[in-house]
């Protein structure tokens, strides 16, 4: 599928959000997917994947969630590149990423080829510990959450971790997890699916035995092909039900 990309702006009040817009050539009205970076930015990995999400039938945009912290960030994966993205990250709120997150589905909403009946979400790494933060806002229908550290005893500039936001997700969700993953462990992907058993979401945790850190992302030592795949297919199952 041919597909057109650009780069948007996205208001939210008086934050205007540089976003990496990824569309199929079609005049069909399609689901919208927000693809939310890792600490390292919208970088060449994020773009690719928003690419692929497009060549599925999807519109999909990245929105710069750094753009308050470091304006136009993107970098690799050298262990400068984690130090200084760590540091952005720890300077982020929970309250402005959900309003930038919001503002980006309003966006999304303004285009005349969107669904306007919810969006789904994809994020990695710091990403996917926004994802899960993000599930609850109400026209987040699905998301795929892959290795987002921290989710059970850490929030953006919060006193309670994420996790206890669990009983306000409003749709499904999907979990992704290398079982190789230092950083977060077993017992944290447990406690995990315990809460959302304990409020009875719709949910499904993947765990993947041989699979680091970073697994999904080809451009990292961490890259796992088996699980990457696989775990593609998940999300376009998940994606399947916009």
């Amino acid at each position: 599928m041919n597909i057109t990309t650009s780069i948007e702006t996205i208001p939210n009040q008086e934050l205007l959000i540089k976003g990496f817009l990824a569309q199929p050539d079609s005049n069909e009205i399609l689901p919208a997917i927000i693809v939310v970076q890792e600490i390292f930015g919208v970088n060449e990995h994020i773009k690719d994947v928003t690419c692929r999400i497009a060549k599925e039938g999807y519109i999909a945009i990245a929105p710069a969630i750094y753009q308050r912290q470091a304006p136009n960030f993107s970098v690799g994966y050298t262990p400068e590149d984690i130090t200084i993205g760590r540091v952005y990250k720890n300077q982020t709120k929970a309250e402005e990423l959900l309003s930038d997150i919001q503002a980006t589905i309003d966006y999304l909403y303004t285009l005349p080829n969107v669904k306007k009946t919810g969006v789904g979400s994809i994020g990695f790494c710091f990403g996917g510990h926004v994802t899960y933060l993000t599930a609850t806002l109400p026209d987040i229908k699905v998301t795929a959450s892959f290795y987002g550290a921290g989710i059970t005893d850490w929030c953006p500039n919060e006193k309670n971790a994420t996790m206890t936001r669990t009983k306000d997700i409003k749709g499904k969700i999907y979990g992704f997890f290398g079982e190789k993953d230092a950083s977060i462990p077993f017992e944290q992907i447990d406690r995990i699916e315990n809460e959302l058993q304990k409020y009875n979401k719709d949910y499904r945790i993947f765990r993947y035995p041989n699979a680091d850190h970073g697994f999904f992302c080809d451009r990292r030592a961490s890259y796992h092909e088996e699980s990457a795949k696989d775990s593609w297919e998940k999300v376009l199952e998940l994606f399947s039900f916009l």
